[in-house]
């Protein structure tokens, strides 16, 4: 089962800025090693906002030099966290060819053969008037031919109550556009797993793992409010079969691998059980 548990880009390298999530500009070549190593045969890549255009991914160098280091270590990259549109999300700012960025991205994704890519509609990317949300399918809907030429999947990432989303991502053809589920994030809101997956599981194409408090922020797997068990459970009698990417908390003492190790086993438990 370890061939389908992957983790996000940065867990194996020292904390970015305090922050949970960066892009390892400094370490993101040695984390092939090292997810080799932990037997993770993939990882999910991310892009911040911040110097985007010196991310390896956005340029043809730099991809020459990922695909060399999954090719070598057999850690392959499916999928694409784009934390940079939450951070400068296009459906909150008026102008014109407002997706151009995102293009851009979707390029380079296509260009990398990653296959997913996640958009997050959460915290400062939440879509918190009807007008965002327009534009947001406005601009989707001017790159979804191409989308469709790059075999590229847009993974939306909601706060949306159950039903809404499900009626969110019906509006989206379903070739090009499916849903991330973020078990955590599900949990902090207090969302009931049975619901979601009954009326998502058609679209899931990604699952995030990861623990949160209700209504706070995230903590190592079962310490929080996520019902791990009847989620792995629900999603296997679903038929869910994708990755799952350990988007989990960072280790307190510095043993990045050694946490990620402990998740590791504890997804593939839960996935075999």
């Amino acid at each position: 089962m370890t061939g389908r548990i992957g983790f996000m880009q940065g867990r194996l390298s020292p904390v970015i800025d305090g922050r949970i999530q960066a892009f390892p500009a400094p370490y993101w070549r040695a984390e092939f090693a090292a997810a080799a190593a932990l037997g993770l045969r993939c990882l999910e890549w991310t892009i911040d906002h911040e110097d985007i255009a010196e991310n390896p991914i956005m340029s043809p160098t730099g991809r020459a030099g990922i695909l060399d280091l999954a090719r070598r270590h057999g850690v392959a990259v499916p999928a694409v966290t784009g934390d940079c549109f939450m951070q400068a999300p296009f459906w909150k700012t008026e102008g014109p060819d407002l997706p151009r960025e995102f293009a851009a991205v979707a390029e380079a994704c296509g260009a990398l053969g990653a296959r997913i890519l996640v958009v997050p509609l959460v915290d400062n990317g939440s879509l918190q008037e009807p007008e965002q949300a327009r534009r947001l399918f406005d601009g989707m809907a001017s790159l979804t031919p191409r989308l469709r030429e790059l075999n590229l999947m847009v993974a939306f990432e909601l706060d949306l109550p159950p039903a809404e989303q499900a009626g969110f991502i019906a509006a989206y053809p379903a070739d090009c556009f499916g849903i991330c589920y973020d078990i955590g994030n599900s949990a902090a809101l207090g969302w009931d797993p049975a619901e979601e997956i009954r009326l998502l599981h058609p679209r899931i194409v990604n699952v995030h793992v990861k623990d949160r408090l209700r209504g706070g922020g995230t903590v190592p797997l079962g310490e929080g409010a996520a019902q791990l068990g009847a989620v792995f459970r629900l999603l296997r009698r679903a038929g869910y079969a994708g990755d799952y990417i350990l988007q989990t908390a960072r280790a307190a003492d510095g043993d990045h691998a050694g946490a990620l190790a402990r998740y590791r086993d504890l997804v593939a438990n839960l996935l075999a059980a």
